[in-house]
């Protein structure tokens, strides 16, 4: 199952590209044996201003044809790092063959994209910036699957 990663913004070289990079990376190596991956970053970027409305039409034209999406928002549900392994595996294990999760800007998603979402996930009730959204989900896709794959990185 490929994982797509569409978000909003462009994240420059620095130490959050270092820890996306590498997170990225070992969900990569481990996941591979596991039918997971690769996993790849699409960067979309409202040049013109439009807001969330523009935003959400990128991140549209993003999404592989047929994708399960996922949004991160505030609002999504909130789960502990095993239970979403099992989601992963599940989405895996029924034949999904794309699954893309949405970041959002600075001011979120817009909500039509928000309705759209098979899926919504949150790492808590409080707000995140969106450049830390996504370590802490390339983080979580490695962690699961070191889960689904017995490694000793988990410790819960």
């Amino acid at each position: 199952m490929r994982v797509h990663l569409c978000v909003v913004g462009r994240l420059r070289a620095g130490p959050e590209r270092d820890l996306v990079d590498d997170y990225l990376q070992r969900f990569d190596r481990t996941g591979r044996s596991l039918g997971l991956g690769p996993a790849k970053v699409v960067e979309v970027e409202d040049r013109k201003g439009g807001g969330m409305a523009s935003e959400a039409t990128l991140l549209r034209r993003a999404l592989p044809t047929g994708a399960v999406t996922c949004i991160l928002d505030e609002r999504g549900q909130v789960m502990p790092s095993p239970k979403f392994a099992d989601r992963l595996s599940r989405w895996r294990d029924t034949g999904v063959s794309d699954l893309a999760f949405l970041i959002g800007g600075a001011d979120g998603l817009d909500p039509s994209l928000r309705d759209e979402a098979d899926f919504a996930l949150s790492f808590g009730a409080m707000v995140w910036p969106h450049m830390l959204v996504r370590v802490m989900l390339s983080e979580q896709l490695y962690r699961a699957a070191s889960i689904l794959g017995g490694a000793p990185y988990h410790r819960a």
